[in-house]
């Protein structure tokens, strides 16, 4: 498979947001239209750093198609010797490439994509159902060394 990690295009838009539903917890939280995506998509370009990237393999005889995805937002801030700091969030692996290496060399990506970047922290939550998730960050070297709070805003 010859996957290759880019910034996103607006078009790919609806291949991200089938890779977002593309598990138990996406399939219940994920909307019925693309408007919203769109909208965000928007927003997150107007934004610096925040990033959108695909992995797309272009090794198929169908044509190239959007197999993974991350977010990463880049992150100034006084604590830790004032380190920069990279959150990378919504990472999908299309579920029957899971487990081949593509989740290695997406965070492998996302790495150099920090390191660039200036930042010496690359950070993420997961949800706690996600317990094979867990297991691969550990796996990579990532510490379970906070506790994350969420609170919806209405």
């Amino acid at each position: 498979m010859g996957v290759v990690f880019r910034e996103a295009n607006r078009d790919e838009v609806p291949e991200i947001v089938a890779l977002l539903r593309d598990d138990v917890l996406g399939q219940g939280r994920e909307a019925a239209t693309l408007d919203p995506y769109f909208a965000a998509f928007d927003q997150m370009q107007a934004e610096r750093g925040n990033l959108l990237f695909v992995g797309i393999d272009d090794s198929r005889a169908e044509g190239a198609r959007v197999v993974a995805t991350y977010q990463l937002t880049f992150i100034s801030g006084l604590s830790l010797k004032a380190a920069r700091r990279a959150q990378i969030e919504s990472v999908r692996v299309h579920s029957d490439l899971r487990g081949q290496g593509l989740g290695e060399a997406m965070f492998a990506d996302a790495e150099d994509r920090a390191r660039a970047a200036g930042c010496g922290l690359l950070q993420l939550t997961t949800n706690k159902a996600r317990n094979d998730a867990q297991r691969f960050y550990d796996r990579l070297g990532y510490v379970d060394s906070h506790v994350g709070y969420k609170k919806t805003l209405d």
